[in-house]
């Protein structure tokens, strides 16, 4: 029997910047007016919302370095 080949380790990419708000109590405000209208909050649709939301109200994001 032949031996299989053995695959090169994929490597994983590592995030070092993260989006942070520009405006922590007005993205609070907005991440709890979420939480009530959605009845699962941490999901896809509930973030776009509350990005969506938060960028029209006039909050913006930074990137951070981790």
């Amino acid at each position: 029997m032949a031996k299989a080949k053995k695959r090169p380790a994929k490597k994983k990419k590592s995030s070092k910047s993260k989006a942070v708000p520009t405006n922590p109590a007005l993205y609070a405000r907005v991440k709890a007016e979420a939480k009530r209208k959605f009845k699962v909050y941490p999901s896809a649709y509930a973030n776009g919302w509350l990005v969506r939301t938060y960028k029209k109200r006039g909050g913006g994001y930074r990137t951070k370095k981790a």
